[in-house]
């Protein structure tokens, strides 16, 4: 299964292409899933586990993998299903999320698809606001169409970590603190956990926060702006998108914002689990003008006040 992987580092020509490759596996069940390839560190067969008392129930436990402790998050358990079978076939899936390493406990790993972000759509509203859902695609297998469920591991994560919202005080500018208020800034994220962690941190400012749920979104809501004769600095201060969504990434909003001369100056940060230097690549190629890997409150107050006294 290692070799699935060998060519990852080859394969981010991709974004900003509004394309995207997905990781296939099953959870001992027939139903499909996929998280994306480029969050994938390596895929293993699931070794020895070292349980760890009073850990959260969905850590199944913590593996060593090369001298690194890595804790294993039951993903069928973290979605709602019923613990994995460890006598059939497991695996692990190592990946890098928000700066941290972990590991989820799947069954079989099948394959990478290549598609493009148009081929992936929203879940139905009619599921709930509680699913493990980001996205949903399908796949051809043996001529028959096959419904793929993209996890939500933001979600997942934020169940099990504690992540504060609280803002350093020393972080907070007491001199242009007061001039957030009416201030308004877009939010784009596929996942509703990450868009509440920034909502929540932002909002103590006093700032309005205004949501889309994919690049197309809010690339229909900018153009909105722009066709009834708005200025799109006085509507936002700035806007914080995600990398990855369906309908439209994060690279291609921003691609398709610096080509509009309506809004080309528009401020835009990119905010993603992806880290690394792959990202501050992408960040120079497509022109956002900040880049921060979640979930780092005190950094996104950073960045918001200094686009404040830029426009003071």
């Amino acid at each position: 299964m290692a070799n699935i992987l060998d060519s990852v580092d080859q394969r981010t020509q991709l974004v900003g292409e509004n394309r995207l490759e997905l990781l296939i596996f099953q959870l001992n069940s027939s139903q499909l899933f996929a998280i994306n390839v480029f969050k994938v560190k390596e895929v293993v067969k699931l070794p020895k586990l070292n349980v760890l008392p009073g850990s959260h129930p969905n850590i199944t436990g913590v593996a060593n993998i090369r001298g690194q402790s890595i804790p294993v998050i039951d993903l069928r358990q973290a979605i709602g299903m019923r613990p994995v079978d460890n006598s059939g076939e497991s695996n692990m899936i190592i990946t890098e999320y928000n700066r941290s390493v972990q590991a989820f406990l799947v069954g079989q790993v099948m394959n990478i698809e290549n598609l493009t972000w148009r081929d992936i759509q929203p879940p139905p509203s009619q599921v709930g606001k509680n699913n493990y859902l980001t996205a949903l695609t399908k796949l051809q297998r043996d001529g028959v169409d096959r419904l793929v469920s993209i996890i939500d591991v933001e979600k997942v994560l934020a169940e099990i970590i504690d992540y504060d919202i609280q803002i350093s005080e020393e972080v907070l500018d007491n001199n242009i603190v007061n001039h957030f208020h009416g201030r308004k800034v877009l939010i784009v994220d596929d996942s509703a956990t990450a868009r509440s962690q920034i909502r929540d941190t932002l909002s103590q400012l006093g700032l309005q926060l205004i949501e889309a749920s994919d690049g197309l979104m809010a690339l229909n809501l900018l153009k909105g702006w722009c066709d009834e004769g708005k200025n799109i600095n006085d509507e936002i201060l700035m806007m914080f998108t995600d990398a990855e969504m369906p309908e439209m990434d994060g690279y291609k909003l921003t691609h398709e914002i610096r080509n509009d001369p309506r809004m080309s100056n528009l401020y835009i940060a990119l905010n993603t689990s992806l880290s690394g230097s792959f990202n501050e690549a992408m960040v120079k190629k497509v022109g956002c003008d900040r880049f921060i890997s979640k979930f780092q409150p005190d950094l996104l107050v950073e960045v918001v006040q200094d686009r404040l006294r830029a426009v003071l």
